[in-house]
């Protein structure tokens, strides 16, 4: 029998990390600061390889693409997360969870293949320096950062059409701090088979395809390193990749261990999204530039500038 229009919900309470009011307001401060700091970093990264001719090159240019997508994953859970720990009560209308969940894999779905794109550029660079400039050019690279948009695209919209799609008619609270569909569909009364289905065919196939991509890259990036001669080339070498490799690791081990296995919601669940949402974007920064000699002395000048330029409105 057919849920009638008046018993459908409209309306959903996120219950964020914990029932606990107190440590409500402790996540607030610490998603708080934490954002704050994913912002500053982020920007910074972006700021200083546009202001620095020496960093207009397809790595950096993939990097300050990367921290924009950080910024935009953080900024599609986090603003809404805080509201929802100061005021526990307040509901987000169905529309605005299912746009949530579009921008949310659609984001995420651009990075993981973004990151598989930086994985290639350093296949590139390594295994085929004499011709970077000729693969990596400029209208290659635009096309390359499209795809990969165009990409997150169809899997945001692969996530959140079959949870549109489903009739939900109560409880309403959301066992988690932003809308994720596997937390949504326990939700639903109507059959969930067919969005199960889908969900583990869209994120299979992402998931697993871009870490298997990104694993043969770098069984093959890796033995071309170790042929290098010179000593001081391996380490530079392995400095860039390890950087990456890092970040691969952070992102991706956490969404294959959720993403991957029964639709079953557990508590930890949400502590391993607040890892790949808001700490990696977090670090992500911080990594790139701390092994990265390039970024740190542009960093470097680019604070020098800016106290050169006090000093001048000073005097």
């Amino acid at each position: 029998m057919a849920v009638s229009n008046e018993t459908r919900v409209t309306q959903f309470i996120l219950l964020g990390l914990s029932k606990n009011p107190d440590l409500q307001i402790i996540f607030f401060f610490v998603f708080l600061v934490m954002y704050l700091g994913t912002i500053t970093g982020n920007l910074l990264i972006m700021i200083t390889i546009y202001v620095n001719p020496q960093l207009h090159s397809p790595m950096y240019f993939f990097l300050s693409t990367l921290s924009f997508i950080d910024l935009g994953f953080s900024t599609v859970t986090v603003p809404r997360a805080l509201v929802h720990f100061l005021f526990p009560g307040i509901t987000i209308s169905f529309n605005n969870c299912i746009t949530q969940l579009f921008f949310f894999h659609f984001i995420g779905g651009a990075e993981s293949f973004l990151l598989v794109l930086m994985a290639y550029d350093r296949y590139v660079a390594i295994c085929n320096p004499l011709r970077y400039t000729t693969i990596m050019n400029r209208r290659a690279c635009l096309l390359l950062i499209l795809s990969t948009w165009a990409g997150g695209f169809i899997h945001g919209c692969g996530q959140a059409i079959p949870v549109m799609l489903l009739t939900f008619c109560g409880p309403n609270e959301i066992n988690h701090f932003f809308c994720d569909g596997h937390a949504l569909s326990v939700l639903a009364c109507s059959t969930t088979f067919f969005s199960e289905i889908a969900d583990r065919a869209n994120s299979g196939t992402v998931a697993v395809g871009c870490f298997t991509v990104l694993l043969v890259s770098y069984v093959y990036i890796l033995s071309t390193v170790l042929k290098i001669p010179s000593a001081e080339g391996r380490k530079k070498a392995f400095s860039t990749c390890a950087s990456h490799l890092l970040v691969v690791s952070l992102f991706f081990v956490p969404i294959l261990f959720l993403y991957m296995r029964p639709s079953v919601v557990y508590e930890a669940d949400k502590l391993l999204s607040v890892f790949y949402t808001i700490v990696t974007p977090l670090l992500n920064p911080c990594i790139y530039t701390l092994r990265n000699e390039k970024a740190r002395i542009a960093m470097r000048k680019l604070g020098g500038r800016k106290v050169s330029s006090l000093v001048t409105r000073k005097n």
